[in-house]
């Protein structure tokens, strides 16, 4: 559904008062959710339950964690040192779950949202907000179409698929040259959904636009797909020196299964805006069948002494490593957080105008503060190029952000 016949739909919905996930009338959540007294309530909308809960539940503690920081500093200082609250709901993946959960949140007071880690949840999240009037800052959501319909309260922390995509050509130019091998062709596998296909395009428009040829370019349904090597044997065929991944992390698996039975002849295995590569969960489930692929992504700036701390604390206390979907998640929680300081109100429409003035330094890699452009795009979101090297996953581009040097080679072809 587009968002403008779901625009229409919600209204209905509202209209009638019943039915369409429980939704309220348009600006009556405010006032009635009791946004003026007790805790300032924060949304988290993530997938809990189903196929992702572990990023899910990954983000959510992510978000929790931010809410704490801020309790412990004092709260809210502006507004008489308030306690924040996270009040979360679980998508479960699915696009109407979103929805209604993101209406519950709203009328139960909720002054913003974060979420949702998959486009296709946050399209229709960011109508709900739009409707209501309340801000939603999404943490991992990679479609772009979301920010080309002119809304004002629907924001994004990280970069989108267009950005991840181009900086993700413009990496492999400049990395297979000073390997000594620039790649003349790659060859494009992605699941069908908007992520997958969204990141394809804008792929393979910016490498036609360096001169690199792009095909074949291969699809498959990520929630059926079983089994990958057909689509790699074809890759082999092609004669491409590179094979670009965009795909979720079970059937990312699978490929990587696959590009080890069929053993293209490639210089090297390329992820963009892959949910798998640049996992902790991938390198061990992969093991070897993963060494030395590379992942052009968001993701947490390992640089950063903070960020580092931030990841330890995570560490123990949930005996996990925490992931880039998390810090994500804690960033877009600091993001509502300091503009309801700014604001002095949990008023969404000022709460949504501060949003939108914002500075607030990233936990994730960036060229410089959260600081949102007309459109809700983070300005300063950066991909950085990772790799698989000796069981870890490692920032290797650009050379600023990076914690070793990038080795252009594949396990099956030194």
């Amino acid at each position: 559904m587009s968002a403008r016949k779901l625009i229409a739909t919600l209204g209905a919905c509202a209209l009638l008062a019943t039915g369409c996930g429980g939704s309220a009338p348009m600006g009556a959540a405010g006032a009635a959710a009791g946004r003026d007294e007790g805790p300032v309530k924060i949304g988290a909308l993530h997938p809990v339950s189903g196929s992702n809960a572990v990023d899910g539940q990954q983000m959510r503690r992510g978000a929790q964690m931010a809410v704490d920081a801020i309790n412990a500093a004092g709260g809210i200082k502006s507004l008489g040192g308030r306690k924040v609250e996270l009040v979360t709901g679980d998508t479960q993946g699915k696009a109407d779950i979103g929805q209604s959960e993101a209406q519950r949140l709203i009328s139960a007071g909720a002054v913003g949202l974060v979420g949702t880690y998959q486009s296709a949840v946050s399209t229709n999240v960011a109508v709900v907000a739009e409707r209501n009037r309340v801000p939603f800052v999404a943490d991992v959501t990679a479609s772009d179409a979301i920010y080309a319909h002119g809304y004002k309260y629907v924001f994004r922390v990280q970069p989108g698929s267009k950005v991840i995509a181009t900086a993700a050509a413009q990496y492999l130019q400049q990395v297979s040259q000073q390997a000594g091998k620039p790649v003349k062709k790659v060859a494009f596998l992605h699941e069908q959904s908007d992520f997958g296909s969204g990141a394809a395009d804008a792929f393979t428009q910016a490498a036609r636009q360096l001169g690199i040829e792009v095909g074949p370019n291969i699809s498959y349904d990520a929630a059926s797909v079983s089994d990958l090597t057909a689509q790699v044997t074809q890759v082999k065929a092609s004669g491409a020196d590179v094979l670009a991944v965009a795909g979720y992390y079970r059937d990312s698996l699978l490929a990587a299964k696959a590009i080890a039975s069929v053993k293209p002849d490639l210089n090297a295995v390329w992820g963009v805006s892959n949910g798998a590569f640049d996992q902790p969960k991938f390198v061990t489930d992969a093991g070897d069948l993963g060494a030395l692929y590379f992942s052009t992504n968001y993701h947490y700036d390992a640089t950063n002494p903070q960020t580092a701390a931030l990841r330890e604390q995570y560490q123990r206390t949930y005996g996990d490593p925490m992931r880039t979907g998390a810090v994500l998640s804690y960033d877009a929680v600091q993001v509502i957080a300091q503009a309801v300081e700014k604001a002095a109100s949990t008023d969404p429409k000022l709460v949504r105008d501060a949003i939108a003035a914002a500075q607030v330094a990233p936990l994730t890699v960036g060229a410089g503060p959260i600081q949102f452009a007309p459109n809700g795009d983070n300005r300063n979101a950066m991909a950085v190029l990772m790799q698989i090297q000796d069981g870890q996953v490692k920032q290797v581009y650009p050379p600023e952000k990076a914690e070793s040097r990038p080795e252009y080679q594949v396990t099956w072809r030194p």
